[in-house]
């Protein structure tokens, strides 16, 4: 007997160990992030998600097209991107819906200084750098295209351009191996408050950075998605009232020491945190990288067929954010 009531009360201690770690997991939202001076209030979500009733698991990717990588292999349930990744990875099949904005600008056009390049005409000849696939290179086209200057990697284009990574992008810069570049913040920052950078211009009609979460997530997980959006609202929030507090975090802990509290003020007032985004901004994305060629979409999407933003409506009715 006594056996049996000891098997008995370790299967019942095993159903509700399994029933709690299941019910943890159902509280779990999978976020995928860059490591971006206006991408902190995403990742500052992470740490207010307990008294959200969450739980948050950030991972860092290089590229917004990273991130659409990693939710269509099914491993994300919400992604913080530029729209310009958002909207090719719907092109390319990622189950996403757009439900929120979290930044706008976050882009300059930036030359060495000694070449004294003050509009995008003067490229003509020069080498530039931009990261590939990335909403920079969406506006660096869209800008030469303006200007009537072809560009390519191969000899005899107008503009000779050279794909790097963000980081990589200081570096060929402060290495006169690129004359310019079209970068994001806070390394754009960085090269003005360094020294090594003049702006040249900052290109507005800048898209909203997107925050996008799968079909199934939206839909079937419709709960959590909203305490997940409250959370977005309530971390968005903080950063604006308290740049101080959003500062400090950025600089400690995204960015490890490695930028300034100027590299960091400088960034975001080229792309202060915000809450919204449209189907009409996106949509007018969306036909820049088709006239454009960046993306490469046979089909570009639709917006309103993929723009949700009854989530964030809700949670801003609830917190009183306008």
């Amino acid at each position: 007997m006594t056996n049996l009531v000891g098997r008995t009360l370790a299967t019942v201690a095993l159903v509700l160990a399994a029933s709690v770690q299941a019910q943890e997991r159902a509280d779990v939202v999978r976020l995928g992030n860059l490591k971006l001076a206006h991408f902190g209030a995403i990742s500052y979500i992470k740490e207010i998600a307990p008294k959200c009733g969450i739980k948050v698991e950030e991972k860092t990717f290089a590229k917004g097209l990273d991130v659409m990588q990693a939710i269509i292999a099914g491993e994300l349930d919400v992604g913080a991107t530029a729209s310009e990744a958002a909207i090719a990875g719907r092109a390319g099949g990622a189950p996403i819906v757009v439900v929120a904005g979290f930044a706008t600008g976050g882009a300059r056009l930036v030359a060495q200084p000694g070449l004294n390049i003050r509009n995008v005409a003067q490229l003509k000849g020069k080498r530039v750098g931009v990261t590939r696939g990335a909403i920079q290179e969406v506006l660096l086209m869209a800008e030469l295209q303006k200007h009537k200057l072809s560009s390519g990697t191969e000899p005899g284009k107008d503009v000779q351009l050279v794909f790097l990574s963000y980081p990589d992008l200081n570096a060929a810069l402060v290495g006169k191996q690129i004359d310019a570049m079209m970068q994001s913040e806070p390394q754009a920052s960085q090269a003005l408050n360094k020294g090594f950078g003049a702006e040249v211009l900052k290109p507005y009609d800048t898209p909203v950075r997107t925050m996008v979460m799968t079909e199934h997530f939206y839909k079937a997980r419709r709960p959590l998605a909203e305490k997940f959006m409250r959370c977005f609202v309530q971390a968005t929030k903080r950063f604006i009232a308290d740049p101080a507090l959003a500062s400090k975090y950025v600089r400690e802990t995204v960015f490890k020491g490695q930028i300034s509290a100027e590299d960091f003020r400088h960034a975001t007032g080229n792309a202060p945190y915000s809450y919204d985004v449209t189907a009409e901004h996106i949509q007018v994305t969306t036909d820049t990288m088709a006239q454009t060629g960046v993306g490469r979409m046979r089909r570009p999407p639709v917006a309103r067929d993929w723009v949700r933003t009854d989530l964030l409506a809700a949670a801003k009715k609830d917190l009183n954010v306008n």
